[in-house]
C-alpha cells in the first residue's frame, strides 16, 4: 500500500480540467433557465472558472468551445487567463449548430459541407496553436433518422478521409481526442457510437490520435472501467468527460449516481499511474469535466464536483494493491471485492483538508468560496 505522504504527493498533482461552458446558462431541450451572474462571454468565463482554482488548487486549465468562445484577440485572452492564474486548455469544435449539418458535418454526402466542417476544425486547429493548446477535442454529432437515409460504409469512408485531413493539418505535439455517443441526436444510427469505433478511427490515424470517454455516453449498465483498462493497455486512452447519468446522457454532477462506478474507473486509472510500464503514458490522460448546471449554481456545482473527484481518487489511491492481487491470484473472490470496498468506504475527507491546508488553501472549498461574496459581486455586476 501506498504511504501517506506518496498519496498527499499525488492528490497535490491532480489536475481537473473545468469547461468554459459549464459557466454560462444552459437548461434543458425544451427550456434555459437563466441565473444571475452567469457568464456570458469567455473573460467572465475565466473569471469563474478562475474561481474554482483559487479555492480547489488543482484546476489550473479551462477547456474552450468553438465558436462559442471566439475572441477577436486571442493575446489578450491569454494574458487574462494568466493574470487570472488560469490558462486554456482543450479546444472543441462545434459541429451540431449549423443548418447544413443537418445530414451530418464531416460525414454528409454534400462534399462542400464536409469540407466547411474540416475548415472549421482546421480554425479550432489554428486557435489551439495560438493559445498553446495541445488538444482537440472532437465530438462528431453525426448520424442518421431512418433506415435507407444513407450508407454506413460511404459515410465511415467520408469519416477516415476527412479526419485523415485534419490529423494531418495539426502540428507534431497535439493530439485528437476522438469522442463517442451511442445515440442522440440520430436515433436510427450514429456514425461514431462506441469506443470501439473511436478506438479503430485513432488506430488508423496514428498515435496522436486517441480516445475520449464521457462518462454519460454509455447504455445503462455498461462497463466503462473495463473499457478504461483497455484503452490503456493499448495506449489509446486520451482523456475524459466527466459527468453522471440517471437515464441517458443527463450531464448530472460526477459522481451524485454512481460514486461506486466512478471509484472502479479510477481504481483502473490509478493501477495504470502506479505501473511502470504505464505510468509515463498515463500522465498524458486528460481529466475534464463536462456537466450541464441548470439548476445548481454554476461555480458551486463545479467546485463539488472537483472535490468529489479529489475524494475519488484519494480512495482509489489507498487500495491495498499487493493485497488485492494476491487474492485475485489465489481466487479469493470475496476478499479481493472486500479489498476495494475497504478502500471505497473509506473517509478521506480529513485527508483531503491537510492536503489543501499543506497547499496553502482553505480546508473547504464551498464554504471559502460563499464566504468570498464572489457570487453577490458577479450578480450585482453581470444580472440576468
Amino acid at each position: 500500500m501506498l504511504s501517506l505522504n506518496n498519496i498527499k504527493s499525488m492528490l497535490k498533482k491532480q489536475h481537473i480540467e473545468t469547461p468554459s461552458w459549464g459557466y454560462s446558462d444552459s437548461g434543458t431541450r425544451f427550456m434555459v433557465f437563466k441565473q444571475p451572474g452567469a457568464a456570458k462571454n469567455l473573460k467572465q468565463k475565466l473569471e469563474d472558472a478562475a474561481q474554482v482554482h483559487k479555492y480547489t488548487g488543482i484546476c489550473p486549465t479551462v477547456a474552450i468551445h468553438i465558436p462559442w468562445d471566439k475572441v477577436n484577440n486571442w493575446d489578450e485572452t491569454i494574458d487574462y487567463a494568466k493574470e487570472l492564474g488560469v490558462k486554456i486548455g482543450a479546444v472543441n469544435p462545434n459541429l451540431f449548430q449549423e443548418d447544413d449539418y443537418k445530414l451530418g458535418s464531416i460525414c454528409n454526402p454534400d462534399k462542400k459541407i464536409r469540407q466547411k466542417a474540416v475548415d472549421h476544425i482546421k480554425e479550432c486547429i489554428d486557435i489551439a496553436k495560438k493559445v498553446d493548446s495541445k488538444i482537440i477535442s472532437l465530438w462528431v454529432s453525426d448520424g442518421t433518422n431512418y433506415p435507407g437515409q444513407d450508407s454506413f460504409k460511404e459515410r465511415k469512408h467520408r469519416l477516415e478521409e476527412t479526419l485523415r485531413e485534419i490529423y494531418n493539418y495539426m502540428p507534431n505535439d497535439m493530439r485528437i481526442l476522438i469522442e463517442y455517443k451511442f445515440f442522440e441526436p440520430a436515433f436510427y444510427h450514429t456514425d461514431i457510437h462506441d469506443w470501439g469505433i473511436a478506438y479503430l478511427l485513432s488506430l488508423k490515424l496514428g498515435d496522436r490520435a486517441q480516445v475520449l470517454i464521457d462518462l454519460g455516453h454509455h447504455p445503462l449498465g455498461y462497463n466503462i472501467e473495463q473499457v478504461v483498462a483497455i484503452l490503456i493497455d493499448e495506449r489509446k486512452m486520451g482523456g475524459f468527460h466527466f459527468n453522471n447519468k440517471k437515464y441517458a446522457d443527463d450531464d448530472l454532477t460526477v459522481g451524485s449516481i454512481n460514486p461506486y462506478e466512478l471509484f472502479l474507473i479510477y481504481n483502473e486509472l490509478v493501477d495504470a499511474e502506479l505501473n511502470p510500464k504505464t505510468s509515463a503514458f498515463t500522465s498524458q490522460i486528460a481529466y475534464m469535466i463536462d456537466q450541464s448546471h441548470n439548476l445548481k449554481n454554476k461555480i458551486e456545482a463545479m467546485i463539488q464536483s472537483v472535490i468529489t473527484l479529489q475524494e475519488i481518487y484519494a480512495r482509489a489511491l489507498f487500495v491495498d494493491r499487493e493485497y488485492l492481487k494476491k487474492a485475485q491470484l489465489d481466487g479469493r473472490i470475496i476478499d479481493a471485492e472486500e479489498c476495494l470496498q475497504d478502500a471505497f468506504y473509506k473517509d478521506v475527507r480529513p485527508l483531503l483538508k491537510e492536503v489543501r491546508e499543506e497547499m496553502g488553501l482553505d480546508p473547504e472549498p464551498l464554504s471559502a468560496f460563499r464566504r468570498s461574496g464572489y457570487l453577490k459581486k458577479i450578480e450585482e455586476e453581470r444580472g440576468l
